[in-house]
């Protein structure tokens, strides 16, 4: 089956020659300076290819220039790109590797990544190459075969979900296009645009609005290394005249809570997405900048969804082009043009939640009103922490393997600005503290899925039929915190 992103590309950067295409901190490429650096690293990667499969390279770095390079050398390679967040720590990375067959793994330097890779002649000659600062290693065989992709899957991503790991997103290269293009004409998303994206390439909310999408048109990215930070956010913003800002709602509600207000005079408008941000939140940020939010509406599965054109209402905007969205006593069901296909390394369990009309269920309850989104709440159990969907019961078992831990409850608990949060209650015997309980977990997991709060009992209350009572649980935590 034909490619269908290489070609997208292709034409993009040939369009679009002497502008701008991608900057970071240390690096500036026009489209035709990228078109070149990806040409030349896809020659490099064709022969680690086997015969008559698709190479497989896993993407697993913080945002750079390098990282859109090696992704572009990856489709025009021929070889499918599995872009992981760079946050996952090892153990999950291990699973990654294993559950989808890696060949490759482009990584920064430094990055532990020791338990996935091996030395072999020639695994690291693309340090300080086509790629830049990033390296690419072979990744060691595992016993298992690598799961068959689908003929017309491009690229691939991550989510937590129901299997208590990541989930593997196949996308065919339509999907990926559609996403796009759709967001483009649904944004009003043009060559004027300059855009600062602060959240990772590997996330839907950048990944569908600020990468293939900013190239469709001759837009420029702009990219930031490092911790988000107000200052970091101010030099980003006024040494590339950004006109659009991507993030999430945490880094709104930081410029919130510091009163910060440099450098966003050319900004037209905010993108926030990953978790609803809170009505005062939005409207606070605008009164200090000037500068209106616009909510969106995505899930992993299905892309970019809803669309705030007006960043001054309450809600999550409305439908994008090629994006049905159905809100009753089910939840919400959605269907687009940029849905995902299946779940590589979990069999079944993607299909399990298409309706017969092809509609995705969610997990989100919510309601339509004149058109405009609006979420309520959650169908299913998973947690939505600064954009990261979390699994609970992965949580629950890694803390259950450690010693003095007799059972483990992982839920959504109100954090102290009103924040969605990660909280753990744990039934103990003498011996854990909070303090070794955040050591394991971080041993384990990456940062943002350690549990913000651990509260330590005797025994986990439960309600009138043995299940755990989050109920009860969210008492505690509030008791403990009234203390």
């Amino acid at each position: 089956m034909n490619a269908v992103l290489p070609g997208a590309f292709t034409d993009a950067l040939a369009r679009h020659g002497d502008r701008v295409a991608v900057t970071d901190a240390d690096t500036s490429l026009s489209y035709a300076e990228l078109a070149d650096r990806a040409r030349a690293a896809a020659a490099r990667l064709a022969p680690h290819a086997a015969v008559g499969e698709r190479l497989r390279i896993g993407f697993y770095a913080a945002n750079s220039t390098d990282y859109v390079v090696g992704y572009l050398a990856a489709l025009f390679a021929g070889a499918v790109p599995f872009l992981a967040d760079s946050a996952f720590g090892p153990f999950e990375l291990a699973r990654i590797a294993e559950d989808c067959g890696l060949d490759l793994l482009v990584h920064a330097p430094d990055a532990d990544v020791e338990q996935v890779t091996e030395r072999v002649p020639g695994a690291g000659e693309f340090a300080g190459g086509e790629f830049g600062g990033l390296t690419v290693s072979r990744v060691r065989r595992f016993d298992a075969p690598a799961p068959p992709l689908l003929p017309d899957t491009e690229v691939c991503r991550f989510t937590s979900g129901s299997t208590g790991r990541p989930n593997c997103i196949e996308f065919s290269g339509a999907a990926v296009l559609a996403a796009a293009r759709n967001w483009v004409e649904g944004t009003g998303l043009s060559a004027r645009d300059r855009i600062a994206c602060l959240a990772a390439l590997s996330n839907g909310l950048a990944f569908n609005t600020s990468l293939l999408a900013a190239f469709l048109p001759g837009a420029s990215l702009h990219l930031s290394r490092g911790l988000p930070t107000a200052s970091r956010i101010v030099r980003l913003l006024e040494s590339t005249g950004a006109t659009r800002l991507v993030a999430f709602p945490a880094l709104y509600e930081s410029i919130v809570r510091r009163s910060s207000t440099g450098g966003f005079a050319g900004v037209r408008a905010a993108i926030s997405s990953g978790a609803p941000l809170r009505d005062s939140v939005r409207e606070e940020f605008t009164r200090l900048t000037g500068v209106p939010v616009h909510n969106y509406y995505g899930v992993a599965e299905a892309g970019p969804l809803t669309f705030a054109a007006d960043g001054t209402g309450t809600g999550l905007g409305t439908p994008l082009p090629g994006v049905e969205v159905i809100a009753d006593e089910e939840g919400l069901r959605v269907r687009s043009e940029s849905m995902g296909s299946r779940y590589l390394n979990a069999p079944g369990v993607f299909e399990a939640r298409v309706d017969d009309e092809g509609r995705y269920r969610t997990g989100d309850q919510g309601h339509l009103l004149d058109g405009v989104l609006h979420l309520t709440g959650r169908t299913g159990r998973l947690v939505n922490v600064g954009g990261r969907k979390i699994d609970p019961i992965e949580i629950a078992e890694v803390l259950r393997k450690a010693a003095g831990v007799l059972d483990v409850v992982a839920f959504e608990a109100e954090g102290r600005h009103g924040d969605p949060v990660l909280a753990a209650v744990l039934a103990v015997e003498a011996g854990p503290t909070v303090q070794s309980l955040r050591a394991h977990c971080a041993a384990l997991l990456p940062s943002f899925k350690v549990p913000s709060v651990f509260h330590l009992v005797d025994r986990i209350p439960v309600n009138s039929i043995g299940k755990p009572s989050v109920e009860r649980l969210r008492r505690l935590l509030a008791e403990a915190r009234s203390n």
